[in-house]
């Protein structure tokens, strides 16, 4: 097992912050000393049904742990899942039905090995000790906090001065989600800087049941393809793990150049001396920003398909954007219409756009082309008795039949 020295340098790379770092090397020489892992901990509340590489940069922390011998506790918040997530939000969340929680648990029980060592890894969830509490234990937990602490919290503060209404369950998340440190008697908990009031919960209530309080590491938000806000299925500026490999190459390709660094910093698993030297090579004319870019593409997808998928996504990529080819799993589809199909409809249809009114803004901003040839009129339509080549951005294809 490396020193301690050496696990912090591993563990403070793409860390926003450590509470404390002092305390986090007491506890890794302990583990030295004891030949006990530390018992890591992250939550992952089951909102959407797949996770996105945003997720990873947590996940990716977890398996650097993993990789030092630590123990990893995937925790997955179903029961925090029915409160919902109040974090950030401006009004009062809608929380999700148990069935939602259970499938979409489900999902993350599975990628998460995408990333994680099964092996070193126990998955949780928080109903186990949660639905064994009483009433009377859910206000003696309540009785720990004050409502001043929770005003300290940005989100519920700025909702309060505005007089925004604050549901007295959104108080009871922060304080599960405390309770379940108790429960797991966590060493390390891990989560995003949008989390740090959580975490910092529950150190206090280790100490309130007279445990050790767990060391925090908080992490980075990680922009989507905006390169401005969060990565976020809801905001469609996702990169799913689950996508298939032309999507995730694709898709990292769309990125700045600017934001590719970030990216780089917080996905890959490239030593920090050689993103630096990359960095100063392309700024310096020596490197292409392009194939840098194809390189971290071609890591995430052999990350998440395997090594022998990248190349292929590659090969792929490159057929597309510079040789207008199309791709040999282009959908089929046949639609009857004997008075034709509008395009809008036709783009919704075949899933190359969500909606007819997002068909049509496709077809207005110049991101759809019919047989090669870019659509001008949102209303057109595709008369029956042929067969077309829809293609809405640079990535998505599909045959529509018209007999």
């Amino acid at each position: 097992m490396l020193s301690v020295r050496e696990q912090m340098a591993i563990l403070r790379r793409g860390t926003v912050e450590i509470l404390s770092e002092e305390e986090l090397e007491r506890k890794l020489a302990r583990s030295l000393q004891t030949g006990k892992p530390l018992r890591v901990k992250a939550g992952f509340d089951p909102t959407a049904p797949d996770l996105h590489l945003g997720h990873t940069v947590l996940l990716h922390k977890m398996r650097q742990f993993q990789t030092l011998g630590h123990h990893v506790l995937f925790l997955i918040g179903d029961f925090t899942g029915l409160i919902g997530d109040p974090t950030g939000k401006s009004e009062t969340r809608k929380p999700l039905t148990p069935d939602q929680i259970a499938a979409n648990a489900e999902t993350y029980r599975h990628q998460v090995f995408k990333v994680l060592d099964p092996q070193q890894t126990e998955v949780v969830f928080n109903s186990r000790w949660m639905n064994q509490i009483t009433s009377a234990q859910m206000i003696q937990l309540a009785s720990r906090m004050t409502v001043a602490r929770m005003l300290e919290r940005e989100d519920f503060s700025k909702r309060y001065k505005e007089g925004r209404p604050i549901a007295i369950h959104e108080f009871l998340y922060p304080l599960v989600q405390g309770y379940d440190s108790v429960a797991l008697k966590a060493d390390v908990e891990l989560g995003g800087t949008d989390q740090t009031f959580n975490l910092l919960v529950g150190r206090e209530l280790q100490r309130e049941y007279g445990q050790e309080p767990q060391c925090v590491l908080t992490l980075p938000i990680l922009e989507g393809l905006d390169g401005v806000q969060k990565m976020s299925k809801s905001l469609g500026n996702y990169i799913g793990i689950l996508e298939p490999p032309r999507e995730i190459f694709g898709k990292i390709m769309s990125i700045s150049d600017t934001m590719m660094w970030r990216y780089m910093e917080l996905l890959s698993e490239k030593p920090l001396t050689e993103i630096a030297a990359l960095k100063a090579a392309v700024e310096g004319g020596e490197a292409h920003p392009m194939e840098t870019k194809k390189a971290l593409a071609a890591e995430m997808v052999a990350r998440f398909h395997g090594e022998a998928a990248a190349p292929l996504a590659r090969e792929e990529f490159e057929a597309i954007f510079r040789q207008g080819a199309i791709p040999e799993d282009a959908p089929e589809f046949t639609f009857e219409a004997a008075a034709g199909l509008g395009l809008a409809a036709a783009l919704a249809m075949t899933g190359l756009a969500k909606s007819n009114s997002e068909g049509m803004r496709l077809v207005t901003q110049g991101g759809v082309m019919v047989d090669h040839q870019r659509a001008t009129d949102p209303r057109m339509t595709l008369a029956p008795g042929g067969r077309y080549l829809l293609q809405a951005g640079k990535r998505k294809f599909a045959y529509v039949t018209l007999p």
